[in-house]
């Protein structure tokens, strides 16, 4: 066991639960404003650019793996293990930089895991292609809309957002970082 500040704890925790907190209420507002996604109507924040519009995602990235969500459940379960061991078994809670990073990625986490386990309640609709009306919806919702011109940017969520900054501060952290915050030799 390596030793690193406590309050790393405080603060992982912290950003972790509030960001996974940020993700769910914005989800189930949005849900409950919008509705399920059967007519495919976006409310623009700026006309033609963001707006907001709900989906439903079976699969992970830019909807990769339809219908495999018992998998990337339990990816994303041993990803949470894995990232709680690196930092507090294996000392990369000593990084201030490296816990800020694996806090958004384990809210981004548990945001979508949460979904994925159907824990939301929602259930498909009358009319929903491919699915029978009324069975448990076991998918992510997704709800913020940005086009790049005329293509439309698969809609994400709030914990998609905290995973891609947090993997990007990780990359940023293995490129520019003076100090390895691996395992020990």
């Amino acid at each position: 066991m390596h030793s690193f500040p406590r309050s790393r704890i405080v603060l992982f925790l912290s950003i972790a639960t509030l960001g996974c907190a940020a993700d769910l209420v914005s989800k189930r507002w949005v849900f409950q404003w919008l509705g399920m996604p059967l007519d495919r109507s976006t409310w623009w924040l700026i006309n033609g650019w963001v707006g907001f519009h709900t989906s439903l995602n079976q699969g992970a990235l830019f909807g990769f793996g339809q219908g495999l969500v018992g998998v990337f459940a339990a990816l994303s379960v041993i990803a949470a293990v894995a990232v709680v061991v690196w930092l507090f078994v294996y000392g990369a809670a000593d990084d201030l930089l490296l816990t800020i990073a694996l806090a958004c990625v384990t809210g981004g986490i548990f945001g979508n895991l949460y979904d994925r386990l159907g824990l939301h309640g929602l259930v498909w609709p009358l009319g929903y292609p491919g699915q029978e009306a009324g069975t448990p919806v076991y998918a992510v919702r997704d709800w913020i809309l940005v086009m790049i011109g005329p293509w439309p940017w698969p809609t994400f969520n709030i914990a998609d957002s905290l995973l891609v900054c947090g993997a990007g501060v990780l990359l940023w952290h293995a490129c520019f970082s003076k100090s390895p915050a691996g395992p020990p030799d």
